[in-house]
């Protein structure tokens, strides 16, 4: 059942409950980390950059230099997120990444990399990664990880999510994907992109008797045509060119838990028969061997198309379809619910005005207004993503309407936080102002050489960051 806590008048922020108890609504618990997050980076610069980022956004900190060191820390500490460089000497990233994991498994591991390849992108998840970043990545982004962590902490399960709303047409949705969440049957999600597809179907997961097993997510939009059958069922050794080793599909990764195929209407039509069979017989066939293994998954599908115009163009498998639309749940776009708009707005702003800084905290008349007259193409995200920006252009307590880019503005391409070269800087020229401008002490002060500073700091004049620089 769900958890209902009060945040305000008429509105309802939903939680599911595994437990099947209907508590007494009550205020949300002030949630703080049980431990400081580690930040572990070869780069001096870079170490003390995101460390300073983390702190301004509230947490404690504990800093490493390499993978050995971190391991030490970590057996004392126990800290519940770690941000970590993939490449460093001694003990690498992905090394630290399954000794982290072999000795508390429900850490959260965001791993750093300059060189994001599909290879590594994968093989991080594999191992246990609940984060991938690739450099340059943005404040936004390590707040967004923090705020996660946060959430999962406070609800006693590491992948909870909130759905915050008071439309009564959500709620009826909500309670059903609750009933819905303490069975076995198949569910398929639809909806417009950027309404919360995902979220819903976590929310399933953190309601069903699988909610303590894993959560993975695959985006089969994203995955080349290729290679689905592997990704989605795994292969041996040999099975094709490539195949260098033996590797476990999601499917198997899944096992006692919920498997999510996003965007499922983007699976090949040869892919679907096999997932059909995988569906009924629950076995999988990895690429490359005759000999089944038996998983246990429930399976949650996506679809932001219209899964039966797609069976009746011939691109998706009747039979399929049935066997996933056991359950259909259909979230209503933003603009039927336009109920929810202020109270969403509420939650991203004090959000961000947190992971910036801000002294933002409420919205003007007008600013309002526009935001209740737009159409949100985009959704929920969308909205986000124009309050995020509003956030960070704002120098006022008032957001007004002028500081709101909504026209034609899509999810994709919202204004974004500073990557960690902006941090970097930021950094070096308020350590260089407290210390009146002594680079000397400044490079001291961050562990770094002279030359460095003077390095940076020529890059900064070039583009005439700061009367520091001269």
């Amino acid at each position: 059942m769900n958890m209902v806590r009060s945040t305000g008048v008429g509105v309802r922020a939903w939680e599911a409950d595994p437990e099947g108890q209907e508590p007494e609504p009550k205020a949300a618990p002030t949630v703080q980390l049980s431990g400081p997050v580690m930040v572990v980076d070869d780069e001096p610069m870079v170490r003390k950059s995101l460390a300073s980022a983390i702190e301004r956004i509230g947490a404690e900190v504990v800093t490493a230099a390499d993978g050995e060191e971190a391991l030490r820390k970590f057996r004392d500490l126990h800290n519940p997120l770690i941000f970590t460089d993939v490449r460093m000497p001694k003990l690498d990233g992905l090394a630290l990444l399954r000794s982290v994991k072999s000795l508390v498994p429900q850490t959260t591991v965001a791993l750093i990399t300059g060189y994001g390849t599909q290879e590594l992108v994968e093989q991080a998840f594999q191992e246990g990664a609940s984060y991938v970043l690739t450099k340059p990545f943005t404040f936004a982004e390590v707040s967004r990880i923090l705020s996660d962590t946060l959430a999962s902490q406070g609800s006693g399960a590491w992948h909870r999510r909130l759905i915050l709303t008071e439309s009564p047409r959500m709620e009826s949705l909500l309670a059903l994907a609750r009933r819905v969440g303490r069975t076995e049957a198949s569910v398929l999600i639809q909806g417009e992109t950027g309404t919360g597809k995902e979220m819903l179907a976590r929310f399933i997961h953190d309601a069903s008797p699988r909610s303590s097993g894993p959560f993975v997510a695959v985006n089969c939009c994203a995955l080349p045509e290729n290679l689905v059958e592997s990704e989605l069922f795994g292969h041996e050794r040999g099975a094709f060119t490539g195949a260098v080793g033996r590797r476990a599909g999601r499917f198997e990764v899944a096992s006692g838990g919920t498997l999510v195929l996003d965007e499922v209407s983007e699976i090949p039509l040869p892919v679907q028969a096999k997932l059909l069979r995988v569906l009924q017989e629950h076995e999988v066939h990895r690429v490359g061997t005759s000999h089944p293994m038996k998983v246990d998954v429930r399976v949650i599908a996506i679809s932001n198309r219209d899964l039966r115009r797609e069976v009746q163009a011939g691109r998706f498998r009747q039979d399929l379809f049935y066997r996933l639309n056991v359950v259909n749940l259909v979230l209503p776009p933003l603009r039927e619910r336009v109920g929810d708009i202020p109270l969403l707005c509420r939650h991203f702003l004090q959000k961000y005005a947190v992971a910036y800084g801000s002294r933002a905290e409420s919205f003007a008349a007008d600013a309002m207004a526009r935001l209740l007259s737009h159409s949100w193409p985009g959704n929920v995200r969308e909205l986000e993503n124009a309050v995020q920006g509003a956030t960070i252009f704002c120098a006022d307590r008032e957001i007004t309407a002028d500081r709101l880019v909504l026209d034609g503005l899509s999810a994709e391409s919202a204004p974004v936080g500073p990557t960690v070269v902006d941090m970097e800087k930021d950094l070096i020229l308020s350590t260089l102002k407290r210390l009146n401008g002594n680079r000397t002490h400044t490079a001291k002060a961050l562990g770094v050489s002279v030359r460095t500073i003077r390095n940076r700091l020529r890059e900064y004049r070039l583009t005439g960051a700061s009367e520091l620089v001269s």
